[in-house]
């Protein structure tokens, strides 16, 4: 689920044996960390800022759900929320797809971007959530990487992520530029681990909010 893997190794193949590679990375999870291993040698990281911080302008709180109380309580906030641009954050892009045709069959607009998506369909997407045609935006972590859309008011974590600082990395596309912006956690009773790991590496409780079917 590293998106260009294969186009990385092809570049490899072909360049000189004698060159200089850098690797840019917005988090630092596991599987980069061994992707780094396979293309540098003995490289030197640096690290501009902690990857646990996260800005005092998101409120962060978090909904304890079943996972078949997931798409309900989803349609439920979204429905709150119609006036206000939100990107929804799911863990595979067979469930980015999933949770964009729920939305649309409960007459919410929406678009799902992902790796297996063009960087055509990407950039239509992307430009119709920008100019407001669409409010939501389902997406990958991946495929999120470069998303910054000016007030960008809600993220959702319909799906906790895999590794604690990808959390901050989502919550990060909101509360940007000095504006204040929200984030809201789906967490199931198989997630909760992940929510302790997420507090433990930022230092904040997340706010709990009870949903009631």
């Amino acid at each position: 689920d590293l998106g260009f893997l294969p186009q990385l190794k092809g570049i490899f193949e072909v360049l000189p044996e004698k060159h200089q590679t850098m690797l840019f990375s917005a988090t630092f999870s596991e599987a980069v960390e061994s992707l780094s291993h396979d293309f540098l040698n003995d490289p030197v990281r640096v690290e501009v800022t902690p990857v646990s911080s996260t800005v005092d302008t998101v409120d962060q709180c978090v909904y304890f759900v079943e996972k078949p109380e997931k798409k309900g309580l989803l349609i439920s906030v979204l429905k709150k929320e119609s006036d206000q641009s939100v990107l929804v954050f799911s863990r595979t892009k067979h469930g980015a797809d999933n949770i964009s045709r729920t939305l649309k069959k409960a007459g919410i607009q929406s678009e799902a971007i992902h790796g297996n998506k063009s960087q055509g369909q990407r950039q239509r997407a992307l430009s119709d959530f920008k100019s407001g045609k669409i409010k939501v935006m389902v997406a990958t972590d991946i495929a999120a990487r470069g998303i910054d859309i000016h007030e960008l008011n809600l993220v959702i974590n319909y799906d906790l992520p895999d590794v604690a600082e990808t959390y901050v990395h989502r919550i990060g596309r909101t509360g940007r530029a000095g504006h204040t912006g929200r984030a809201l956690t789906f967490c199931t009773s198989d997630e909760q681990v992940m929510v302790k790991d997420i507090q433990k590496l930022t230092g904040r409780k997340l706010a709990t909010v009870r949903h009631t079917a």
